[in-house]
C-alpha cells in the first residue's frame, strides 16, 4: 500500500488540476534562477509575461500604452493593511481597471479587463507547486498557487493527515504565517484552501478557521460521497475554470460594518471578506437561471447570451418550457444557512444579467428589515450601487 505523504497529496491535487485543463508548472523552473525564468526577483508574485499576453488577448483594440498603464496600477497596489490592498485589487479585477489618457488634446478613458469573465476559456489557467516568495528577508514556499492570466488568485496549503502534528489547524496557521511574512502574494488572492488530504476547506483572507467551509458537491446536483476525497470534490467542484471565474466575480463580498464607541463617540469601520459556501453558490445560480427563464428577456444582453450558454456563466441549464411565465420559483432556506448573504449574491448577479432591474425586498418584521438593509448596505461594492 502506498504511504500517504504530503508530496503524494500535492501530486494528487496537481493531477486533478491537469484533468481540468490547467497548465501545470513546477515553480522552481520559472523562478529567477530557474531553467525558464518568468520572474526577475523572488518578491515578484505576478507572472508578468503571461499577464501582458492575456491583457492583449482579452482587450482587443486597446493600445499597448494603455495596457501598460493598467499593469502598473496593479503592480503598485500597496497599503499598510493587507485586506485593504486585497479589496482594492478585487475591485479592479471585477470592475476593470479604468485608465485615462490624452488623445488629440482630449482626455479619453478605457476599461482594461484582467479576466474575461464572459468567456472563461479565453483566460490562461496555471497551477504551480512549490512557489517560493522572498519578502523582507523572509523566505516562504506555499504548496500550490493557482494563477489566472498570471494573477495568483488561489493559495493551497497541504498537510499530511497521517502526521498527528499536521492538522487542518496547522495548515490554517501556516496560511496566517504566510500572510504576515509574504503579504505581497495575498494582495491578489481570491480564495484560500487548506487540506490534509482527507478534509479540505476554503475560506477568505479574513476568515477564522471556523469560517473555512467544505465544498460538498462537484456538480451542484448531488452531495459527494463520504468515500470521495474532500480535496478532490473541492478542486473539481469549486476550482474548475467556469466556477472559479464565476466565484471571483459574483460570490465574494467585502462587508463593511460600523461600530461606535459609546464612551468616546468614535466610529470605526471594519471590513470582513466573505466567500459564498457551496449551497449558496448553487442555489443562487439556479435562481438566476430560473429568473432569466421566467422573465423572458427577449433579445436583451447579456441575458440572452447567458441563456444561450449558461455553463459559461456558472449557471445550470433550465428547461425551455414555460418561458416568460413570470414564475421564477422559491429558494427554501434553513436557519443559519446565510440567507441574507445569498440574497445579496443573487441581487449582485441579477443586476448585471437583467441590465439593472429593480429588486424589492419584503420582510415581516422590523428588526429583520433593519438587519437585511444593513447587510445590503454593507455590500454595496458587489451590488455596484447603494441600496
Amino acid at each position: 500500500m502506498t504511504k500517504l505523504t504530503e508530496s503524494a497529496i500535492e501530486a494528487f491535487a496537481i493531477q486533478l488540476f491537469e484533468r481540468l485543463g490547467y497548465t501545470v508548472i513546477y515553480a522552481p523552473d520559472i523562478a529567477p534562477d530557474g531553467a525558464h525564468p518568468e520572474r526577475a526577483r523572488y518578491d515578484e508574485v505576478l507572472l508578468t509575461g503571461r499577464l501582458e499576453k492575456a491583457l492583449q488577448r482579452i482587450n482587443p483594440g486597446i493600445t499597448a500604452t494603455v495596457l501598460q498603464t493598467a499593469l502598473k496600477e496593479i503592480e503598485r497596489i500597496h497599503s499598510p493593511e493587507l485586506l485593504t490592498s486585497n479589496e482594492t485589487f478585487h475591485r479592479l479585477l471585477t470592475e476593470g481597471v479604468k485608465v485615462s489618457y490624452q488623445q488629440d488634446g482630449n482626455e479619453r478613458g478605457d476599461i482594461v479587463w484582467l479576466i474575461d469573465f464572459d468567456h472563461p476559456e479565453n483566460n490562461e489557467f496555471v497551477v504551480a507547486n512549490q512557489f517560493t516568495v522572498i519578502e523582507n528577508n523572509q523566505k516562504k514556499r506555499p504548496d500550490i498557487v493557482v494563477f489566472i492570466n498570471g494573477l495568483p488568485v488561489v493559495v493551497i496549503e497541504l498537510k499530511n493527515a497521517a502526521d498527528e502534528n499536521a492538522t487542518m489547524q496547522s495548515a490554517y496557521r501556516q496560511i496566517g504565517t504566510y500572510q504576515q511574512t509574504i503579504p505581497g502574494l495575498f494582495t491578489y488572492n481570491a480564495i484560500l484552501v487548506i487540506s490534509d488530504g482527507l478534509e479540505a476547506k476554503a475560506g477568505s483572507l479574513s476568515a477564522g478557521l471556523s469560517r473555512f467551509m467544505t465544498w460538498k458537491s462537484a456538480d451542484g446536483k448531488t452531495e459527494a460521497s463520504h468515500l470521495v476525497s474532500q480535496l478532490g470534490t473541492l478542486i473539481n467542484g469549486m476550482l474548475n475554470k467556469s466556477t472559479l471565474v464565476d466565484l471571483i466575480r459574483h460570490f465574494i463580498v467585502f462587508e463593511k460594518n460600523k461600530k461606535e464607541d459609546l464612551k468616546t463617540g468614535v466610529i470605526s469601520i471594519s471590513t470582513v471578506k466573505k466567500l459564498a459556501a457551496y449551497h449558496q453558490y448553487y442555489a443562487v445560480n439556479a435562481a438566476i437561471a430560473s429568473t432569466l427563464r421566467a422573465a423572458d428577456c427577449g433579445s436583451e444582453l447579456p441575458a440572452r447570451q447567458i441563456r444561450q450558454n449558461p455553463a459559461s456563466y456558472g449557471l445550470p441549464s433550465v428547461a425551455q418550457q414555460s418561458q416568460g411565465d413570470k414564475k421564477a420559483g422559491v429558494v427554501w432556506h434553513t436557519q443559519g444557512s446565510g440567507k441574507s448573504l445569498s440574497m445579496v449574491f443573487y441581487t449582485g448577479k441579477i443586476v448585471l444579467a437583467l441590465n439593472n432591474p429593480t429588486v424589492l425586498v419584503i420582510t415581516d418584521r422590523n428588526d429583520l428589515d433593519d438587519q437585511l438593509f444593513d447587510t445590503f448596505a454593507a455590500s454595496s461594492q458587489l451590488l455596484r450601487q447603494e441600496p
